[in-house]
């Protein structure tokens, strides 16, 4: 059973990493599509149209693809900073089925968002042949979610490394404790929340209509839950004085 088990400290940064390499090449190919009209791989241009990529269509889904990616990248190269800089593993282990999963989501979540381009054989087709012109409110507001979000998260999981810390900064044990401040006054697991958040304002900059999108938030929304309930039936047991009132998801709900 060992055998098919990982360290959660060491093998969890791997999806990261996989993910900045795997969606930074993606976001380099879209920007050589998008700004000097270099046509997409043959082998990659066929993997879009096997994942749905059409022609001619959307928009403004050009400039939705465009900053999703971006936003993805960035979340990624920050996750993967936290996991070697911020974060403070315990000796949990991962399963090998979840870390292949892992790597698989990844590299099919860059694909996601490339397929949602709409092409012209196979470069990108931007109308008016001016992306800045697609510009919308819900880019903006996309923007200012993602900002705000990945803020929330990473200053929650500060907290979450700081309880295993002394006042010098020394890693000292890595055992539990009840965390406070910021989301952590109303839920359980505010990173898990800001995970979910983080997926809904790429789906706000995709313009609300992305359905391929939202079937992407809908997985992220029970994924996140059911590690947060887990979290917060594990704190409830464990601390007799935890704060009764902090539910575990959602706040003031769930």
């Amino acid at each position: 059973l060992l055998s098919n088990l990982f360290s959660f400290c060491r093998y969890f940064s791997h999806f990261y990493i996989i993910s900045v390499l795997w969606n930074g090449f993606l976001l380099w190919c879209l920007t050589q599509s998008l700004f000097l009209g270099e046509p997409f791989p043959n082998w990659l241009h066929g993997l879009l149209r096997i994942l749905g990529a059409a022609q001619f269509r959307g928009g403004e889904l050009a400039l939705s693809a465009f900053l999703v990616l971006v936003f993805l990248w960035l979340h990624s190269l920050r996750r993967l900073f936290e996991c070697f800089y911020v974060s403070i593993f315990s000796n949990s282990v991962i399963h090998v089925v979840q870390y292949c999963f892992g790597l698989v989501y990844y590299i099919l979540l860059g694909l996601t968002v490339l397929s949602q381009v709409p092409m012209d054989g196979r470069n990108v087709y931007v109308i008016g042949k001016n992306l800045l012109m697609q510009a919308r409110w819900f880019h903006i507001l996309g923007m200012m979610m993602f900002i705000w979000s990945s803020a929330h998260q990473y200053k929650c999981h500060v907290i979450l490394s700081n309880l295993r810390k002394n006042k010098a900064g020394v890693v000292i044990h890595c055992n539990h404790r009840i965390p406070f401040g910021d989301w952590f006054e109303y839920v359980s697991s505010p990173n898990y929340l800001a995970e979910l958040m983080i997926y809904i304002s790429m789906a706000v900059t995709f313009g609300f209509h992305s359905l391929t999108w939202w079937l992407v938030v809908t997985y992220v929304f029970f994924n996140q839950a059911l590690s947060a309930f887990l979290s917060h039936k594990f704190y409830k047991s464990k601390f007799v004085s935890y704060p009764k009132h902090r539910k575990a998801f959602l706040p003031f709900l769930f």
